[in-house]
């Protein structure tokens, strides 16, 4: 299959290009798009077919469930039901926007979206182009990251077309993504809401809506074995480069003498190693091929950044990556979950 690519104004989508897209999307075909997240994949969400085409297309697990995107939020209750009022209030307060809803699905939804469970997730994009497809096209868009399996998601279209360019239709390419990390997931089946998956919209954000707020534990702990994913993300390893990535937490400098002290050694031993530092700590390393991943002041560069650095990595062909530990205050846990499971859950304490 030859996959288009077709730079599109992100502010002011071309209605052409849109119908283009559309045209496909009816059809049964997939077509990537920018969010304010990540590069979103793109099948008709209702569409049993097309949902499978997502899952080979990226090699995905089957019992990974899709999130489906909608462009008015009338359109939730055409694919669930029981829907608390809590939940309402979160769509009030974050749509459009990187909230995703984990919801009872009614029938009219393929378990092929929802990976086989009786819960369907929902989110309604903030970024024109998405949300112009969604209304164009006249379909409710499943679309995961629009990346291989297992790798990193891509802010980039050139991320979406290294991996998938042969396997979908088309790519709309309208420039870096804005936010760079996945939607906040959020449980709402139960009388509490519950983290399933941290982003941009953080615990305290949505406790100022709905009061007390629960996070799974599997966030930031190696889930168990057998567990079957509730959301996107939970199970498997994601978000990974090739080479073998560990994280190191402590006190900066401490931090910063543990992975000089590493990389010498393993530089020493032949191996390719890179360095993922901030503007704050980059000059303060002396081995290896060191990359900034943006500000530890200004934390949303970090997330913006994080999986165009882990690619760069791929790119360098390094075979043994270190990275500091990003604790920082709103975004901090998102950008930990992604780089816990990049690394395997490899994390070193330093003292």
């Amino acid at each position: 299959m030859d996959t288009r690519i077709v730079k599109i104004n992100q502010d002011f989508p071309q209605p052409e290009i849109l119908e283009e897209a559309s045209v496909l999307l009816r059809q049964g075909e997939l077509v990537a798009f920018p969010t304010e997240t990540v590069y979103g994949l793109g099948g008709n969400a209702l569409d049993e077919t097309a949902a499978a085409r997502i899952y080979a297309a990226k090699g995905r697990p089957s019992d990974n469930p899709l999130i489906v995107h909608i462009a008015e939020e009338e359109q939730v209750y055409e694919l669930a039901g029981q829907i608390p009022a809590y939940a309402e209030s979160l769509m009030k307060a974050f749509w459009p926007g990187p909230l995703t809803l984990i919801l009872k699905k009614k029938s009219c939804v393929p378990d092929t979206t929802t990976g086989g469970l009786d819960t369907v997730a929902v989110r309604m994009p903030s970024h024109p182009v998405a949300r112009e497809l969604i209304r164009q096209s006249g379909v409710m868009i499943a679309a995961p990251s629009a990346n291989a399996s297992g790798r990193p998601s891509p802010t980039r279209a050139e991320h979406v077309a290294e991996d998938l360019s042969g396997r979908i239709a088309m790519i709309l390419d309208g420039g870096e993504v804005g936010i760079g990390i996945e939607s906040t997931i959020v449980d709402v089946t139960g009388t509490m809401p519950v983290i399933l998956r941290p982003g941009y919209i953080n615990r305290a954000m949505l406790e100022a809506v709905t009061g007390s707020v629960t996070v799974d534990p599997a966030i930031l702990e190696k889930p168990q074995a057998g567990l079957r994913p509730k959301a996107p993300g939970m199970m498997y390893r994601h978000y990974a480069p090739r080479g073998e990535l560990t994280i190191f937490e402590g006190e900066q400098s401490s931090v910063v003498a543990r992975i000089n002290a590493a990389a010498k050694e393993k530089t020493a031993g032949g191996y390719r190693v890179g360095i993922i530092a901030t503007e704050e700590t980059k000059n303060a390393y002396h081995y290896g091929w060191i990359i900034s991943i943006g500000e530890r002041s200004n934390e949303s560069t970090i997330a913006r950044n994080l999986y165009h650095v882990l690619r760069k990595m791929d790119e360098a062909d390094m075979e043994i990556i270190f990275c500091e530990a990003f604790h920082t205050e709103a975004m901090g846990a998102a950008i930990m979950n992604r780089l816990c499971k990049a690394a395997g859950y490899r994390i070193e304490q330093v003292s």
